[in-house]
């Protein structure tokens, strides 16, 4: 991924180093080399491979992990190393160890033949160094050091994804990029520290799909399976885990090797905001007694609490404190402060009794889920040693980040992220619908607001959601190492990562744009009426862009080799047809709809569609279950995703409904005219000669047979894609003008359209007058819209700057401000603004609509601000969550409809004096503010759901 944060940082021993003849390369590079340069370690050479060499006192998750190693060397190269548990003489030796741990890393330390300066005493941090004569007999070594456990982990899982092994190589089947020799440039490498330093996953919401999985392919949620999530984890350099936990799941009494295999090999085991004590929910149904209530129940439930804990003390993990109600539910009507202080109090003193320790030297973490933040937001405390975990939605937007003052507190902050989730509006579990850009937009955000010590992303069921638990657990890694350009580069080099160079431009460019268009409304809330077929073209739009996205995917495949063409559906393919299915499925159940109203022929095609495309998404599922990898993802893709009538899964998939229409028996002319008002259904839009607009008048049959038609101009300056036509149900004929005829002023023309014995026409308006000095987005029939990021210009301040996050929102980019954490400002000289040039045609009354992302409220505040004006007027502040109350019931409106839609609009009026040229302005007022796309409404704007296409530009001066 990004290696900006990779290789040496500053402060290191710079003359210590120069021991080693280090030869340090640049961020893009690799130490890895498929040849051999001066002074490099032969790791793969002539058909012989260098042992390795951990030894026996060191950790058993190292040895373990060092097969791993041993296993990529030949997955890469077919040349089998040997694992040694103590160092022999011999040419070349791969030395691995944890710094106190190691006897003969220590031993190299004494003789300071390796530095470990930058290394011993940080967290999870390891060197990789090629050394000359470390040990007798030993002609070279290449020494991989780590400061704990996990740091020697990560410095051999990151030496086999630089050889050529993905993280995802057993996951998604990534395959493994074949070498035959392998070489370490001399150096000293490392990727430092951890910036936050617990990062981790949370499998939930995971049945029927991976629970069926994991039943089939492991007999239950036990350590075989386990071993393989741990694996992942760590080659990912995360190091947490909430297990899944849906019942009947219960982590450590399903398998006790579960835990005890997480602790061998280094992933912190904590449980869910809603599963006290470590120790799952399920477990109180087999072993608890009487209610889930601490009131009436105190004693058997500080027992159940003092056993589970007592089971799992000696381990590594992080405690969850506090207490939800009984199955995920709020504890009780209001918040009630006391009772729950108690509890905690009471927890904290089982911990004390069981570890013989004081209570802070045990992790602990709060969780602010859902109403638990009530009680944060109300003035409950924990004490400074517990960690406070805030949370998003479920729905990718961060409900509130600690104030400045707080920052320090000792337990620190962490924070909950949701990629799939179960509850309202509508549950989201298919396919991976989160773009990488908003993480990066709202954990940049967690980042710049002191949120430094646990980042943990609920994947569900994991599988569909590779790419973005990559992103996830890198930034986690350093967020200041990804900036917000830095993410079309990200796509290309994960995909390098999983399908190699020759690929990656390509894949990358298709994995960028299908969750794109997946963020825009989740496959499961989509319905024949999201997208409009009347205006903007949008329906015919989103199906083409899909489409197009499709053949590309599916020319690539073609030309893979066959041992990429697994992983590229999994990751590519799969989610980007199955995605097209379901839009295209649902643009034609609102064709059905509409056709049948209009009396159209192709009513009934459009039936038909829609079946066909619901029995296509069937065998795209079945062929994942049982061809792909012959079986070995079934279940993976069994979650239902058609049909909700509520927030719950349905049972099963249900097609949208449809019906079939009795046509007339011969042929029979009907009449569509593109963005026709109501009030003139024959009439064009406008057409301008700045716009230069071709506008469509679709001819359609009403009967069967073949319609005959013909289509005539009355005037010479108006143009027709053609002039006649014979069609079955029906076809567009394009409409544009020929402005060197056209006449002066404001007038119109008309189009005959004939045929089945029926005459019809159209009126074809046109405006030919400039506007004068027309400048910048052009008013186009009453509207002009412009993309956030395509600003004239952006002006900072010394301390605040506008930053371009590409490829974010729903359109196109979007635009906020940095660092993320910056005060609030007064809009004004001197403070930061964006600045748009537009023309209108008319003086008059405008209506300024900012298209938002829908962050909330994270400073629980009034509310986030920002300012519009236009020309010289004072700038009038806009609230962004102005009335956005929480009532008594969970998701208020307001709420429901930004996640629905994925955006929040807030409009300003604003009175123009002239037409011709303006200036639009928008200022910021406080960070977090996201734009991404203002829509001017000069009385033409029509009902859409992504909003008009972007104006044109012209610059008349």
């Amino acid at each position: 991924m990004n290696k900006t944060s990779r290789r040496i940082r500053s402060g290191l021993k710079l003359a210590v180093l120069s021991l080693l003849a280090t030869s340090l390369l640049s961020a893009s590079d690799s130490y890895v080399k498929t040849e051999a340069v001066a002074g490099s370690f032969p790791l793969v050479k002539n058909g012989k491979a260098a042992s390795i060499c951990v030894d026996k006192a060191d950790y058993a998750g190292v040895i373990k992990v060092a097969g791993h190693l041993q296993d990529d060397i030949f997955r890469v190269t077919a040349v089998s190393s040997d694992l040694l548990d103590a160092p022999i003489a011999g040419e070349a030796l791969v030395i691995v160890g944890t710094i106190g741990k190691s006897p003969v890393i220590d031993h190299l330390i004494e003789q300071g033949k390796i530095d470990v300066g930058a290394v011993t005493g940080r967290w999870e941090t390891f060197a990789l160094q090629t050394v000359d004569n470390p040990l007798p007999g030993v002609t070279q070594a290449l020494v991989i050091a780590g400061s704990d456990k996990r740091g020697t982990i990560y410095g051999m899982y990151d030496l086999s994804k630089q050889i050529g092994v993905s993280p995802w190589y057993w996951w998604a089947d990534a395959p493994v990029q074949k070498k035959s020799e392998l070489y370490i440039a001399p150096g000293w490498y490392s990727d430092g520290e951890p910036k936050i330093k617990y990062r981790g996953i949370f499998l939930n919401d995971e049945a029927p799909a991976l629970s069926g999985w994991v039943e089939e392919k492991f007999g239950g949620f036990n350590h075989k399976f386990y071993e393989k999530v741990y694996e992942l984890i760590l080659r990912n350099r995360g190091n947490y885990l909430w297990p899944a936990m849906w019942p009947p799941k219960a982590f450590f009494d399903d398998d006790p090797d579960n835990f005890r295999l997480a602790d061998e090999m280094g992933v912190v085991i904590s449980t869910s905001h809603h599963e006290p004590m470590m120790r799952a929910h399920e477990e109180w149904s087999r072993f608890g007694g009487g209610a889930w209530n601490y009131e009436t129940n105190k004693e058997q439930l500080q027992e159940f609490w003092r056993t589970g804990f007592e089971a799992v003390s000696d381990y590594e993990g992080v405690v969850t404190m506090g207490m939800r109600g009984d199955g995920d539910e709020a504890m009780g009507e209001g918040t009630a402060i006391e009772l729950l202080k108690t509890i905690i109090e009471d927890q904290r003193t089982i911990i004390e009794d069981v570890t013989g320790k004081p209570a802070a030297e045990t992790p602990q973490v709060w969780a602010l889920y859902k109403e638990v933040q009530d009680y944060y937001d109300k003035g409950m405390r924990v004490p400074d040693d517990v960690m406070v975990l805030l949370c998003d939605d479920n729905w990718g937007n961060v409900r509130i980040l600690p104030k400045k003052e707080d920052w320090d507190r000792e337990g620190g902050f962490g924070i909950y992220y949701h990629f799939d989730f179960v509850g309202g509006p509508v549950s989201y579990r298919w396919l991976n619908v989160t773009q990488i850009e908003k993480v990066w937009e709202q954990m940049n955000l967690c980042w710049n607001w002191g949120v430094h010590d646990l980042w943990l992303v609920n994947v569900g069921d994991l599988k569909p959601m590779e790419l973005p638990i990559s992103f996830f657990l890198d930034m986690a890694w350093d967020p200041d190492a990804i900036e917000a350009k830095d993410l079309p580069n990200y796509y290309v080099q994960w995909a390098q990562e999983q399908f190699g160079a020759e690929y990656a431009e390509a894949v990358a460019e298709i994995l960028s744009m299908q969750t794109k268009y997946n963020a825009r409304r989740t496959p499961e809330m989509l319905t024949p009426e999201t997208y409009s077929l009347t205006n903007y073209r949008e329906a015919d739009s989103v199906v083409a862009d899909y489409r197009a996205l499709v053949e590309k995917a599916k020319e690539i495949y073609e030309t893979l080799p066959e041992s990429h063409q697994s992983a590229f559906y999994q990751l590519v393919l799969f989610p980007t047809e199955a995605s097209c299915n379901v839009n295209e499925m649902m643009v034609a159940a609102a064709k059905n709809a509409l056709y049948a109203a209009q009396g159209r022929a192709s009513a009934n095609h459009y039936a038909d569609q829609v079946k066909a495309l619901f029995e296509k998404d069937a065998e795209l599922t079945r062929y994942f279950h049982e061809e792909l990898e012959n079986g070995k993802w079934n279940h993976m893709m069994a979650q239902t995703h058609l049909g909700y009538m509520s927030w719950n899964n349905p049972p099963v998939n249900k097609m949208p409904a449809v019906s079939w229409t009795h046509t007339r028996s011969n042929a029979g002319l009907g009449l569509e005219v593109e963005m026709a008002d109501r009030r003139s259904p024959s009439t064009l839009p406008v057409f301008d000669p700045l716009n230069d607009q071709s506008y469509f008048v679709e001819v359609y049959n009403t009967g069967e047979g073949i319609l005959d038609y013909s289509v005539q101009s009355q005037q010479d300056w108006i143009k027709l894609s053609a002039t006649g036509g014979s069609v079955l149900f029906e076809e567009k004929v394009w409409v544009s003008i020929d402005w060197d005829k056209a006449p002066q002023g404001e007038t119109s023309g008309d189009i005959k359209v004939t045929g089945a014995g029926r005459e019809m026409w159209v009126k074809v308006p046109i405006r030919s007058e400039k506007p004068a000095g027309a400048n910048g987005f052009v008013e186009n029939n009453g509207v002009v819209s412009i993309e956030a990021a395509h600003f004239h210009k952006a002006v900072g301040s010394d301390s605040i700057g506008w930053t371009i996050i590409p490829n974010m929102g729903r359109t196109a980019s979007a635009v906020t401000v940095e660092p993320a954490n910056a005060d609030r400002q007064v809009p004004g000289e001197g403070s930061p603004y964006l600045e748009y040039e537009f023309t209108v045609w008319n003086a008059g009354e405008i209506t300024v609509e900012a298209y938002l992302s829908p962050s909330l409220n994270f400073k629980k505040n009034e509310g986030l601000k920002f300012a519009i004006s236009i020309d010289d007027e004072a700038p009038k502040i806009i609230n962004m969550h102005e009335g956005e109350t929480q009532p008594d019931w969970e998701y208020p409106d307001w709420w429901n409809n930004s996640v629905t839609d994925h955006i929040k609009k807030k409009a300003s009026v604003h009175s123009l004096e002239k037409a011709g040229s303006h200036t639009l302005k928008v200022w910021m007022v406080d960070p977090g503010v996201v734009f991404q796309k203002f829509v001017i409404d000069t009385g033409g704007l029509k009902p859409s759901y992504l909003g008009p296409q972007e104006s044109v530009t012209v610059d008349e001066n």
